[in-house]
């Protein structure tokens, strides 16, 4: 897979769903090697089905904005934010959800740009700040978050998939200040 040519961003529709899945399995899999049990990884792999992907592109809410990035038409990346998903939140608190890139197209600026855009849209939408979980073993997605100005906020949880659970730590970012 080349990954050279100009990024186009756009907002998802329901026929990039194969190619979200693919992002998705291939993605985190490559992100979490090591990081995480191999049954989590398993489990994680079976979670990103097409069908569930179509079905989240259908829903047209406020909480819900999906982003691709194409290089000729081929599906590179995905992002999505919406409101924030934590019990309790502000209602002024949006949630950055993921950040995938194809990993044969990693560090060429496509995720950041996915990012970038995300938070644009989540400020847009009125949000006045922003949230990311992050699996606190991944030290290259921490560092990415920090690059771009997300700070850890103390808060971590437990994300369980099949019965193994792995540690997330939640990230802040100001999205008044972009």
């Amino acid at each position: 897979m080349t990954c050279e040519g100009p990024v186009h961003l756009r907002r998802a529709v329901p026929d990039d769903a194969a190619g979200i899945a693919h992002v998705y399995v291939a993605g985190w899999h490559e992100a979490h090697a090591g990081l995480v049990p191999p049954e989590f990884l398993a489990c994680m792999r079976a979670k990103a089905r097409v069908e569930f992907w179509r079905d989240e592109l259908q829903v047209e809410a406020r909480g819900r904005m999906l982003w691709v990035a194409l290089i000729d038409d081929r599906l590179v990346g995905f992002a999505s934010g919406g409101i924030s998903r934590d019990d309790g939140a502000d209602p002024g608190t949006g949630e950055v959800y993921q950040v995938y890139v194809e990993p044969e197209c990693w560090r060429r600026g496509i995720g950041s740009a996915l990012l970038r855009h995300v938070i644009r849209d989540l400020h847009a939408h009125g949000f006045a700040r922003a949230t990311l979980w992050v699996i606190s073993a991944n030290a290259p997605a921490r560092a990415f978050a920090e690059k771009h100005g997300w700070a850890a906020d103390g808060a971590s949880r437990a994300e369980d998939c099949g019965g193994i659970e792995v540690e997330e730590v939640r990230f802040q970012h100001p999205l008044d200040q972009r």
